[in-house]
């Protein structure tokens, strides 16, 4: 598969085959590549807490927020929830202004992986932090940056040219996902 192929596969995805096991080796083997990935200064301040486990991921669920734009909708329902997160953490004795840089380089990387694997996720950054510290027993030393959510897609993800400056995702009545992008005429400059 070519790059381009694993980012076009590379969507966010809400809705999970929930009962499609992920294990921890699979994680770790995602996790290696952010460890190979740039990082600023090469600090490395990025550590990571994987979870395979129905029951602790039923802990980490509540804790998360699925999608802004789609207002009358909770987020996945049983059965449909992810299968796996990493919990993207920054070391506080590493920690610089580029951290978040760095979080986000991780986060491409797991998931461009986790496409070439059949598999799919979402970068969460809307987290009840406090509430999912006190779950996860995060020390003080740790910042919450991103969850990723993880799992076999059980949703079609369709991109389109972005009409009139409309970013808002959308679904339709079959539940298929639909991502408005901006052209790339309108993005490269002069």
């Amino acid at each position: 598969m070519s790059l381009e192929e694993l980012v076009m596969k590379n969507r966010s995805y809400r809705r999970f085959h929930e009962n499609h096991a992920i294990d921890r080796s699979t994680l770790e083997s995602l996790v290696n590549l952010a460890r190979l990935s740039a990082s600023a200064a090469n600090k490395q301040p990025l550590r990571y807490m994987l979870f395979c486990d129905p029951k602790k991921n039923k802990s980490i669920f509540p804790a998360l927020g699925w999608a802004a734009y789609l207002k009358d909708w909770p987020g996945p329902a049983e059965g449909e929830r992810p299968s796996a997160y990493i919990v993207v953490l920054s070391d506080s004795q590493w920690a610089s202004p580029f951290t978040p840089i760095d979080a986000g380089i991780a986060c491409q990387s797991i998931l461009l992986g986790a496409a070439e694997l059949g598999l799919g996720g979402c970068i969460i950054a809307s987290i009840k932090k406090d509430k999912l510290k006190t779950v996860l027993k995060i020390s003080e030393r740790y910042e919450i940056m991103l969850v990723i959510a993880l799992g076999k897609p059980r949703e079609i993800v369709e991109l389109e040219v972005m009409q009139n400056d409309q970013v808002e995702y959308w679904r339709d009545k079959e539940g298929t996902h639909h991502v408005p992008k901006r052209h790339l005429k309108e993005i490269i400059l002069g």
